[in-house]
């Protein structure tokens, strides 16, 4: 739906709220790890019956304001520690260079896969093209999925982009071992379309999101967006099915659109919904980029 949007962008790659300076400066704290028990019988299930998701935007496009953020290092270290340390086992990974993936994978062992789709960049004459990131051997820049099992049926979802501009996107794939099915989105800002910079995108591709997902689902990412509520005037992109037909991650009750912030301006933009059964849901802090990790546990048998 092109609707006029009320807010403002800046920058190439993240959201809006991604000032130098203000990562610069939250970056240099440390940050605890929080997390959230949720109720239910559920949370005793064996660990054979559960899956960890994480969810997070490494900010690796230095281009993007991120050359403060941490080195292409410390955000595989990072990646490397949710893994060994916190369990998750399915990373949606986004703003991620295609070299640190490879490294990452190869690092975790070969039980590990990985899925990519590239960023694109569609000019005025409508050629596109794909973005790279900086530094030798990082290659493309864009979305994946990083997975401890194969994954399977894998597909982009189609959704609106802009006309001119940066393109993300949606990829799914199948987590065949849990009988899960996974996605993960970047979505557009307000602004992104250079052609009509008062056009909204996110409300479509929302609903492209909340459609493709069966039964038995996690999706999320960095959706570029607060949670919908009465102050945030932007609520009206936000399908029915999100915190209705499946709960995000640190959704508190049925009523709640509340969460924890995951970026460093304060605000809540990286989510993961679910139907499964929710076992728990962190916050980390990992110091190497503008965002804070998302970690859902799930029952899945």
């Amino acid at each position: 739906m092109f609707r006029t949007s009320s807010a403002s962008a800046a920058g190439s790659g993240g959201f809006p709220w991604r000032p130098v300076a203000v990562a610069a400066a939250l970056l240099g704290l440390v940050t605890a790890v929080a997390s959230t028990r949720l109720s239910g019988p559920a949370r005793s299930a064996a660990p054979g019956r559960t899956l960890t998701v994480a969810t997070w935007n490494m900010c690796g496009v230095e281009q993007w304001n991120c050359r403060s953020t941490g080195s292409p290092a410390a955000k595989r270290n990072a990646l490397a520690a949710m893994a060994s340390r916190s369990g998750a086992r399915v990373f949606f990974l986004q703003e991620v260079c295609a070299g640190d993936l490879d490294r990452v994978r190869a690092d975790l062992g070969a039980s590990w896969h990985t899925e990519f789709r590239p960023y694109t960049w569609r000019g005025v004459m409508g050629r596109t093209t794909t973005v790279r990131c900086a530094g030798a051997g990082q290659g493309a820049a864009g979305v994946a999925l990083l997975s401890a099992y194969r994954l399977s049926a894998v597909a982009p979802v189609a959704s609106r982009q802009p006309a001119v501009g940066l393109r993300r996107g949606i990829l799914c794939a199948t987590v065949a071992d849990r009988d899960v099915r996974v996605c993960t989105a970047h979505l557009s800002r307000p602004g992104d379309d250079r052609a009509h910079p008062d056009w909204e995108l996110r409300d479509d591709q929302l609903t492209a999101l909340a459609t493709a997902v069966p039964r038995r689902t996690v999706y999320g990412g960095d959706l570029n967006t607060d949670p919908p509520g009465p102050r945030d005037p932007d609520s009206w992109v936000w399908p029915a099915g999100p915190y209705r037909a499946q709960r995000e991650c640190d959704q508190a009750s049925a009523s709640s659109r509340s969460g924890r912030p995951t970026h460093v301006s304060g605000h809540k933009i990286d989510y993961l919904f679910t139907d499964l059964p929710r076992l728990g849901c962190s916050v980390r802090g990992t110091g190497a980029s503008d965002h804070y990790a998302l970690l859902l546990r799930v029952r899945t048998r």
